[in-house]
C-alpha cells in the first residue's frame, strides 16, 4: 500500500482515527467508539489495518532516508474521560457459554498482535507515545502499556479489573509492567484490583510523564520537540532497555493460552459479576457515546 501525504493526512476507519502531521513527524492514532467504548473485535481490525498503514509509510521513508520521516505515533482517545475499558467482556460471555475457545484464542491474538506492533515499534527506529486522559482499564490498560512512552494527565484512572470476576489481564499486563517496574511489585499492582491514578503510577514509574488536566496534547508535541535533537540518543536508550529484557511474541502468546484456559473455567458467579460489570458500563457509557453520535 502506497499512501501520498494529502491522502495520509486525514485516513478514517470506523473505529480509529488517523491524523498525519509531516511537521511534527507524527501521526495520532485516536480510538473512536460507535458503541461501548471497549476493545472490540471491529476496532482490533481497525487497529491492524491502520498500524500497518503506519508501519508501511514508516518503513519506506526511514529506507529512503528522509530527513522528515515518520518518527512518531500518539495512541489516544476521541471520547472525552476514557481511553479504553479494556476487553469486549460481552463477547467474552458469549464465547465461554458457547464453549467456543477458538474465539475467544482469536480475540486474544488479535490483540497481542496489535500491542506486539506498538510495543517493538514496527521494528524501527520510531518511538509509540500513549496519551491517556480519562479512564484506562483492563486491556485498555495494556494498549496504553504497550508504547514506549506513557503520557498521563492527572485526571487519568488505570487499574486491571479481571481478578474481580476471577480472570487475570491476559494481552500483555505482566509483560509490560514487569519490565517498567520489577516482576514482584507488577504482580502486586495486577492482583490488587485497584483503580490507580495517574500521580500514583507517576510515582512508581509506571508513568513517564504526568501532565496537568487539558494539556495533554500541548505536551506530546512539547515532548516531540525535544526529543528532536536528542532522538539518536533515546532510541539509542531503548535498545539498550531492549536488550536488556527483549519482548517475544512467543511470552505473549504463551500467556493468551493460560488466559484462554482461565476463562474456559469460569463459575456461573463469575460470569455474573463480568454481566454486572457490562452493564455498568452501559449504563455509565452508552448515554454518552449515543449523544456524541447525535451530535455528530
Amino acid at each position: 500500500m502506497s499512501i501520498n501525504i494529502e491522502e495520509a493526512k486525514k485516513i478514517r476507519f470506523n473505529h480509529i482515527h488517523l491524523d498525519f502531521e509531516p511537521e511534527y513527524q507524527m501521526v495520532w492514532a485516536r480510538f473512536s467508539y460507535p458503541g461501548r467504548p471497549c476493545m472490540s473485535e471491529d476496532l482490533l481490525r481497525d487497529v491492524a489495518r491502520a498500524q500497518q498503514i503506519v508501519a508501511e509509510k514508516a518503513a519506506r521513508e526511514y529506507q529512503q532516508n528522509l530527513a522528515s520521516r515518520l518518527q512518531y505515533q500518539v495512541l489516544g482517545s476521541d471520547l472525552k474521560g476514557v481511553f479504553s475499558l479494556g476487553g469486549d467482556l460481552a463477547r467474552f460471555i458469549s464465547f465461554i457459554e458457547q464453549k467456543n475457545r477458538t474465539a475467544l484464542h482469536q480475540y486474544a491474538k488479535g490483540c497481542i498482535d496489535v500491542l506486539y506492533q506498538s510495543a517493538t515499534s514496527y521494528g524501527l527506529p520510531f518511538t509509540t507515545i500513549s496519551l491517556v486522559q480519562g479512564e484506562a482499564l483492563g486491556g485498555g490498560f495494556e494498549a496504553a502499556l504497550s508504547a514506549n512512552v506513557l503520557i498521563a494527565e492527572k485526571q487519568a484512572r488505570f487499574g486491571f479489573p479481571e481478578t474481580v470476576f476471577g480472570l487475570f489481564p491476559g494481552m500483555g499486563a505482566f509483560s509490560f509492567l514487569a519490565r517498567r517496574l520489577n516482576p514482584g511489585l507488577a504482580k502486586r499492582l495486577i492482583a490488587s484490583g485497584k483503580v490507580y491514578s495517574a500521580e500514583e503510577l507517576y510515582e512508581m514509574g509506571v508513568v513517564d510523564l504526568l501532565v496537568p488536566d487539558g494539556k495533554g496534547e500541548q505536551f506530546v508535541y512539547e515532548y516531540i520537540q525535544n526529543q528532536r535533537h536528542r532522538s539518536l540518543g533515546f532510541l539509542g536508550l531503548d535498545k539498550v532497555v531492549e536488550q536488556y529484557n527483549p519482548l517475544s511474541y512467543a511470552e505473549l502468546e504463551n500467556v493468551i493460552d493460560l488466559w484462554v484456559d482461565t476463562a474456559m473455567q469460569l463459575s456461573q458467579k463469575n460470569i455474573r459479576l463480568m454481566q454486572y460489570l457490562v452493564q455498568a458500563q452501559e449504563k455509565r457509557w452508552g448515554n454518552s457515546v449515543q449523544l456524541k453520535t447525535m451530535a455528530g
